[in-house]
């Protein structure tokens, strides 16, 4: 006989990991004057004085190549520890009640949308709206080639699919082959979640640590980020003149569209599957949005999203259940945002990516949210979109670069992220049959 569905309250969710430790505030704003400060500064020696730029060169590059290769040394073990406890995290709430499956649900319909949408809008923007002339192929001739260098040849079709599963999980890592490691990293977590509690409690403190460490360090190296990001970019600037600013703002302007696509698609969610008016669903969510802009923080949004489901006459239950996971595990802009950078870097380095390597980067992009934290924008620009670009054998050294640009793009972030978990909720409480579902 069919039982009542157990009230999934916020006190009900599962468990989530250890709060990870706090890392060094990145001074963003810093790493932005850098930015200036570097592209002016190698302006105003290339017009004025480029008899003087050798000497100067040879100690910005090595300086900006190794802040490149600390911060490049973090993706894998913070990746691969980041989503262990994601997936650990995901399965766990899976097993919490119908209420949950079907947010989960929802949450991946959503980022896959994402991604698909990445896939497609991204180059068309390219197209519709080129990048100044002559920018990209400056600014691949200005990048050493240690930073520039592909993984290698695109492999053919029966090579990529062999290489799903890595015969050497390790040799996966060295070598930066991220979709084998990343696949063999989710089923290792599945399997996790499988042992008796003390077992997958060890595991998951486990990496719980190694991903707190690795955050620390990153922190460490993103706070060198003002002199790393003025050696980059006076480099750039030396070599490639007007180039390189023209190039950054393109840049912003392809992946704050791609997320403003995102942003935009959260209102006929909530109309079409949430059965919320639009303009009332409009009014309700804009105190959440103005207190993202102006906090670039999805948590801190949290009470205010939560006012605006009770506005919409979401109830309790549903709000109080989803808001929360929706916080710890959608990232409703990410995997579109994150995808359209990898896209952007294919094509602002000039590395040809095959059909099969685009998917490779969607499979990656469309899971890669479920192994993300609340983290500053920068830390989560290395950890979300390198991952995508090694999965489609792209360079990720221009990464460093975009670090510092990453402030405007992450208002949009934010903006979208906030409005499409206030969607969600409105759609996981409109399914129906939900309340007298039982619980399996």
């Amino acid at each position: 006989m069919n039982q009542p569905i157990k009230d999934p309250s916020f006190a009900d969710a599962p468990r989530a990991a250890s709060p990870l430790p706090e890392i060094t505030r990145v001074p963003t704003l810093w790493t932005f004057v850098g930015l200036i400060g570097g592209l002016g500064l190698g302006l105003l020696m290339a017009m004025r004085a480029p008899g003087a730029l050798a000497p100067l060169l040879a100690v910005a590059e090595p300086v900006g190549d190794m802040w490149l290769r600390a911060l490049r040394s973090t993706i894998i073990p913070l990746v691969v520890s980041l989503l262990f406890m994601g997936v650990v995290q995901t399965v766990a709430a899976a097993r919490a009640g119908a209420m949950a499956r079907r947010a989960l649900g929802w949450f991946y319909i959503l980022l896959a949308g994402g991604s698909a949408m990445a896939w497609v809008v991204v180059p068309a923007l390219l197209a519709l709206i080129p990048s100044p002339p002559g920018a990209a192929a400056a600014l691949r001739a200005s990048m050493s080639a240690a930073r520039t260098d592909a993984a290698g040849p695109l492999p053919g079709v029966g090579d990529f699919v062999a290489s799903f599963v890595p015969a050497n999980v390790f040799a996966a890592a060295a070598n930066d082959a991220i979709l084998p490691l990343l696949l063999f990293t989710a089923v290792f977590a599945v399997a996790a979640a499988r042992l008796a509690n003390r077992q997958r409690e060890s595991l998951l403190t486990f990496f719980e640590a190694v991903g707190g460490a690795t955050l620390v360090v990153v922190g460490w190296i993103l706070w060198t980020a003002p002199a790393g990001v003025f050696a980059l970019s006076f480099a750039v600037a030396a070599h490639t003149g007007t180039a390189a600013i023209g190039a950054l703002a393109h840049y912003v302007l392809i992946v704050t569209l791609t997320g403003t696509v995102m942003f935009l698609a959260a209102y006929p969610v909530a109309v079409i599957f949430g059965r919320q008016p639009l303009g009332a669903f409009a009014r309700a969510v804009i105190p959440a949005q103005a207190l993202a802009l102006s906090t670039q923080s999805s948590l801190a949004s949290l009470p205010a999203m939560l006012g605006a489901c009770r506005q919409l006459g979401i109830r309790d239950r549903a709000a109080e259940f989803t808001l929360p996971l929706a916080v710890a595990l959608f990232r409703g802009t990410g995997p579109a945002m994150n995808f359209a950078v990898a896209i952007y870097l294919a094509h602002w380095l000039g590395v040809p990516v095959d059909g099969w390597h685009m998917a490779a980067g969607f499979a990656v992009a469309s899971v890669m949210s479920f192994g993300a934290v609340s983290l500053p924008g920068a830390i989560s620009l290395v950890t979300s979109c390198g991952p995508i670009a090694l999965a489609m054998g792209v360079p990720v050294g221009p990464l460093a670069l975009l670090v510092a640009v990453e402030m405007l793009p992450d208002l949009m972030r934010t903006l979208g992220n906030v409005t499409l978990d206030v969607a969600v909720t409105a759609v996981v409480d409109a399914m129906p049959g939900l309340d007298d579902e039982a619980e399996v």
